[in-house]
């Protein structure tokens, strides 16, 4: 594969020249419109085939020699990949590049809010070959523990099974909209209403044909930390075989008293579920300052705390599909799908910059007197998170929300992964 950074000069029908790859072929892959201009700064994918490029951290034992026959490459391509090394001066930790022939597997899982199941099933659709489960957010629960239903399941449920997708009920302690913390810390407090929420949840699963159940409880006060490890020993036991997803919200220390993350005690968690997605995104927020989403600096902090709670290959990171666009006078922000925010740079006629220690693309524009800052994910971004799965060898990704377009990540798997 490659990555062409626009230059300004530059025209779709040079690039496509330069690296042998139609026209059409890199606007589908791009998500670009026929007619689209294109500016500097815009980070396009060139599915140009050729070897993966894998990312490898040196272990002990480990011989230059070894690791190409892991690769099936040779030591030449290795070398020819990491410029100023040589077969003497490895060293335990070391970040290698490998160009190799064998795809890195994973299990992916994506997010969906199903607000019109016959708006999203042509999306779902498109993104199913890359995808190992979809968590359906449909459902919420009582003060006294009962999940209960809010927006329709039924035709996602029966698509996925037809798509050999696995579908996860997705539940969260949602009141009026919002994370209620009040909520579900009361149930989880109470070993009545615990219980409610457990037969209700395996109802619901054996009823509805779930595979499992995918959890999003967010805000759970820190004194029902081992009320939540309680729960979900409880959870387990109750669906057996049926699989146990949880998402926790990132960190890269524990502290038992912070109001986000401190109820999460990662090494529990890890020990009671099938599955642990850390919430890689939101680094830069709404209403914060204008900052990356996912900074990949952060992201491998975040990924290296949590293996050592959590087995590598029950671990999950999170991509976003979205980008932030902040108003700066007052940080008021808004959210956007990647295709959506690449088609306002298009039309601004936007530079697009791009932070090497944030491996962040980002961009500036007007609209009349007020000043936006957009900070997004790219091919450059994305291929970096991708590579943090490979180099520590973690289960698989997850994507919110399934709904928000971004093609050149479905493409990006596409030519480099296997899906599980």
């Amino acid at each position: 594969m490659g990555i062409h950074v626009v230059q300004a000069g530059d025209s779709l029908w040079a690039i496509s020249q330069k690296y042998n790859v139609a026209i059409q072929r890199i606007i589908s892959a791009n998500g670009l419109e026929n007619t689209a201009r294109i500016i500097p700064g815009l980070a396009l994918y060139i599915p140009e085939g050729g070897p993966v490029i894998r990312s490898y951290l040196v272990q002990p034992g480990d011989t230059l020699w070894k690791i190409s026959k892991r690769y099936q490459t040779t030591i030449n391509a290795i070398l020819s990949a990491n410029t100023g090394i040589s077969p003497e001066s490895l060293y335990i930790g070391q970040k290698l590049t490998i160009p190799s022939p064998i795809k890195p597997e994973m299990e992916t899982l994506g997010f969906i809010v199903p607000n019109s199941s016959k708006a999203f099933i042509p999306i779902f659709r498109e993104t199913a070959r890359n995808l190992t489960y979809i968590s359906i957010s449909s459902y919420s629960l009582t003060k006294e523990g009962y999940a209960y239903i809010e927006l329709e399941d039924t035709a996602i449920i029966a698509e996925s099974m037809r798509l050999n997708v696995t579908p996860l009920l997705m539940i969260r302690n949602l009141a009026g909209g919002e994370f209620s913390a009040e909520l579900i810390g009361g149930v989880l407090e109470n070993p009545a209403y615990r219980r409610n929420l457990i037969l209700s949840l395996l109802n619901f699963i054996n009823q509805k044909g779930y595979g499992g159940v995918s959890l999003d409880f967010e805000f759970i006060p820190p004194p029902r930390r081992q009320d939540f490890n309680l729960f979900l020993r409880e959870l387990k036991n109750a669906i057996g075989s049926k699989i146990l997803h949880v998402n926790v919200h990132a960190k890269t220390e524990d502290i038992p008293t912070n109001r986000i993350i401190g109820a999460y005690d990662y090494r529990a968690i890890g020990a009671a579920s099938d599955i642990v997605a850390v919430m890689t995104m939101d680094y830069g927020y709404p209403t914060g300052p204008p900052n990356p989403i996912a900074p990949v600096w952060w992201v491998e902090e975040v990924i290296k705390y949590s293996i050592t709670q959590i087995r590598p290959k029950k671990l999950q990171i999170a991509l976003p599909l979205y980008g932030y666009d902040w108003r700066t006078a007052d940080n008021l922000t808004r959210a956007y799908s990647m295709l959506s925010i690449q088609n306002m740079a298009l039309e601004a006629g936007a530079i697009i910059q791009y932070d090497l220690f944030a491996a962040s693309p980002w961009f500036k524009y007007w609209r009349g007197a007020e000043e936006h800052i957009v900070w997004f994910e790219d091919i450059r971004s994305i291929t970096e998170k991708y590579n943090l799965i490979d180099r520590y060898n973690l289960f698989g990704v997850t994507y919110w929300q399934l709904s928000l377009s971004f093609p050149q990540n479905w493409e990006y798997l596409n030519e480099n992964f296997t899906i599980l």
